[in-house]
């Protein structure tokens, strides 16, 4: 826009206020051609189209017209500011701009956050220390009880005896508080638990064991004040259980029969090797993750700087998405488990602030080290996800030309993890043992 005014205002390194003013001559060339336009289409009783005269429309559409004129010279103005000031501007400008005046400049100030300045990111040669995990017998035996268990069979008791650890029960049960039935602990009939399992209070539990089939029990139960649901937190309710029935679980023997049953193995030693393999693929993701945050932790000490809240917000907002995903897929949602966006919000906000900060290093590093995408790895990328989805990969393919804005993020997302692997590939790492408690706690082979 020519002979437009722009000053900038620093706020801090990533807010800026741009005060632009728009010569009166281009303020009145836009209202003229608004006016145009309308006189073209308007159906003005008593005058034909075209010929309405400018004062007549000024009566009947001045104010939707200044509103319309004062929008576009914004939207046109503010685009060349950016520009014209080499701004890197992240979310949605606020604009503070006055009724329209013909008769003189339009005058107004967008505040707007940007990209922060990072210079020369010093990413070579960090020390770093590599855990030397290592999968341990116990872990593999873990897994084979933790299969074994998913094979159970049920069987009712051969004899009547009290319920105990490990039992699963039937029961009807209905909560009660002061006497009366409290609709937050409504009747539930043949509810199925496992006495140990950890589905319910310790307190529930206990009142359970020792019952026999087709006894009833009373016994109250206090909810601690952090519960999971808010209507029942740091309440005593009083529970009236009937139980219906007990049946003990028989677990079948390690051997290669259970391995045929879990997949594709004929004997244990295959299965073994898997849970093996799958152990031994969960450590090392677990490291590389290790000395991201490790390689991340110094980086942002060596190279501080802020964070526009905008991108905040947007990190912030893909988290909830992902909860209420995650709460959707099990058939609930964040109010059901007591929760809420602004709780969920406020937890993970320094998860948002570190994640938006890890994006601006990465894309800096990318920038600096000038990298790009090796031969054939976009394709690569869209294969896996094709066999994540099981889908054909020209379906994959067909989604991302589609949409190109996905795509995009993908290359991006491919690029950060080429820049992760140059920060880990040019440190300095040293070799150590985990502390006992982290070896002992292996990752899932699930």
């Amino acid at each position: 826009m020519e002979d437009m005014q722009v000053t900038v205002e620093d706020i801090s390194t990533v807010k800026k206020t741009l005060r632009v003013e728009i010569p009166r001559e281009e303020v009145v060339r836009e209202i003229d051609r608004a006016y145009d336009e309308v006189r073209r289409t308007a159906r003005v009783k008593g005058f034909r189209p075209g010929k309405t005269p400018r004062s007549v429309l000024e009566r009947m559409f001045k104010k939707e017209i200044h509103e319309d004129v004062t929008a576009r010279l914004l939207e046109r103005s503010f685009i060349d500011a950016v520009r014209e000031r080499d701004l890197r501007v992240v979310g949605r400008p606020r604009f503070d701009a006055p009724a329209l005046d013909p008769g003189a400049p339009l005058v107004y100030a967008a505040t707007v956050e940007v990209a922060p300045p990072i210079g020369e990111v010093p990413f070579r040669g960090l020390r770093l220390k590599r855990p030397r995990y290592r999968v341990s017998e116990a872990e593999v035996e873990a897994h084979l009880r933790g299969l074994q268990k998913r094979l159970a069979r049920l069987e009712p008791l051969s004899a009547p005896r009290p319920a105990a650890e490990g039992d699963v029960l039937r029961i009807d049960f209905e909560g009660f508080q002061d006497g009366r039935p409290c609709p937050d602990a409504p009747r539930n009939e043949n509810f199925t638990l496992k006495l140990g399992g950890g589905r319910v209070l310790p307190a529930f539990e206990a009142g359970l064991t020792g019952m026999q089939a087709g006894e009833s029990r009373e016994f109250p139960v206090a909810f601690p004040a952090d519960y999971e649901n808010r209507q029942l937190a740091g309440r005593e309710i009083t529970f009236r259980v009937t139980l219906r029935e007990i049946r003990s679980e028989i677990l079948p023997p390690i051997d290669d029969e259970l391995a045929r049953r879990v997949g594709p193995y004929t004997t244990l030693d295959e299965l073994r090797a898997k849970i093996v393999a799958q152990l031994e693929e969960g450590y090392r993701k677990r490291i590389e993750q290790e000395l991201q945050e490790q390689a991340f932790r110094q980086l942002l000490d060596r190279v501080p700087f802020e964070v526009p809240e905008a991108l905040v917000e947007a990190e912030l907002e893909g988290i909830l998405e992902e909860a209420e995903r995650s709460f959707q897929a099990r058939n609930t949602t964040l109010e059901e488990a007591g929760l809420s966006r602004e709780t969920i919000a406020a937890t993970y906000r320094e998860t948002a602030v570190r994640q938006v900060k890890r994006h601006l290093l990465l894309g800096r590093i990318i920038e600096q080290e000038k990298l790009e995408l090796p031969p054939g790895k976009l394709e690569e990328a869209m294969q896996e996800i094709a066999g994540r989805l099981q889908q054909p990969v020209s379906v994959v393919q067909t989604y991302y030309r589609e949409n190109p804005e996905k795509l995009e993020a993908l290359r991006h997302a491919l690029l950060e993890k080429e820049a992760a692997e140059r920060i880990i590939q040019s440190g300095e790492i040293e070799d150590v043992d985990p502390p006992a408690e982290e070896a002992a706690g292996g990752p899932s082979a699930a």
